[in-house]
């Protein structure tokens, strides 16, 4: 039996390690929420945008933002929430290129706690920004949505202060010590 090749050997784990993010923010999303009584539309706290989080912690901007955009889009599509989807691909893919971008810039490879949250905290203006878009596209009113900015920013606190203690401690174990 003849040995793959080096390069589809490194595809081909890029490619696992990619669909398992995204079923891993699907899982955290879907399983683990909590519906937040805010404003008519509500708010939901999940544990999707800590994994969000990690993934781009302990993988980059690339798989985090395959991650965000497909599992937090899939959510929305087998929640009910389908007109949501676009907003979410897009708003959580963004989101997820951000953290991974930052924290990974400069050699870093996710592995300074303070530059990840740093990275996190950058990413929740541009997700408020398009959820909010979304909100007053969908409602036709632009000051509604405005009530949903209190969620969304609990949301984020939450999958912070999940994803750094969870994320340093990952990064001292062998398989991502190697990597990063």
């Amino acid at each position: 039996m003849q040995k793959a090749a080096p390069y589809s050997s490194t595809r081909t784990r890029q490619l696992v390690i990619t669909s398992m993010s995204i079923a891993l923010v699907f899982v955290a999303t879907f399983f683990i929420n909590i519906k937040l009584p805010i404003a008519a539309n509500g708010g939901l706290v999940h544990m999707g945008t800590a994994m969000l989080f990690l993934i781009a912690i302990l993988f980059g901007p690339r798989t985090a933002m395959i991650a965000g955009a497909v599992g937090m889009g899939l959510f929305d599509i087998m929640s009910g929430w389908a007109l949501w989807a676009p907003f979410s691909f897009v708003g959580r893919g963004l989101q997820g290129f951000i953290v991974g971008w930052i924290a990974w810039t400069y050699g870093r490879n996710g592995t300074k706690p303070g530059v990840n949250l740093l990275a996190m905290i950058a990413s929740v203006p541009a997700m408020l920004a398009v959820y909010y878009i979304c909100e007053g596209i969908l409602y036709s009113n632009w000051v509604a949505p405005a009530l949903s900015i209190p969620g969304n920013i609990t949301q984020n606190v939450v999958g912070i202060l999940v994803a750094i203690p969870v994320g340093i401690a990952l990064k001292k174990t062998r398989f991502f010590r190697q990597r990063g």
